[in-house]
């Protein structure tokens, strides 16, 4: 069985679907765009700095097949990929991490205005701090100002992840 892993101090395994030896992609608890998920070091550090260039690397490439598979699962055209590198820069949770939003050109709700998508990444940083200090209990989350964002249950995004493990299954046969 694989080991545990920490966004910070959230136990998130059981929102993982891809994981390479040095970092992983998880599910998102509040999606401001259906697949929007984020893709983290296994080493938790707080700034890009903080990686060395094997761990850089590999978010790197990770970053690259999970956007992949996210355009065919979700049928985007584009990829909307951002990090808040450090607090000054909007990040509250001090480990690094990339977001990594699929976008397309119809029935994409920041089409009509793609910069809006900015403001909506910091709102959902700013919550991912108080989702930090609660337990990945049956414990109701506290939910932020964007009411079309409401959290998902823990069973939701394991049927989320299982589902995109599964492109990263048919993928590995495919090349075989």
């Amino acid at each position: 069985m694989s080991s545990a892993l920490f966004f910070s101090t959230i136990e998130v395994t059981r929102q993982t679907f891809y994981r390479s030896s040095l970092s992983y992609a998880i599910v998102n608890l509040k999606p401001i765009v259906p697949g929007h998920v984020l893709v983290i070091p296994t080493r938790p550090v707080p700034r890009l700095t903080d990686l060395d260039d094997t761990e850089l690397s590999s978010l790197m490439r990770s970053i690259r097949r999970v956007g992949k598979v996210l355009e065919r699962a979700y049928g985007a055209e584009g990829l909307t990929i951002a990090c808040q590198d450090g607090k000054a820069a909007g990040q509250t949770v001090p480990h690094v991490h990339f977001h990594l939003l699929p976008r397309k050109f119809k029935g994409d709700r920041f089409a009509g205005n793609n910069d809006e998508i900015y403001p909506a990444l910091d709102r959902a940083e700013g919550s991912l701090q108080s989702e930090a200090t609660q337990t990945q209990t049956t414990e109701p989350l506290k939910v932020d100002a964007d009411e079309f964002r409401l959290p998902r249950s823990m069973e939701e995004m394991e049927k989320e992840a299982k589902w995109l493990k599964d492109f990263f299954n048919e993928e590995a046969v495919s090349s075989s």
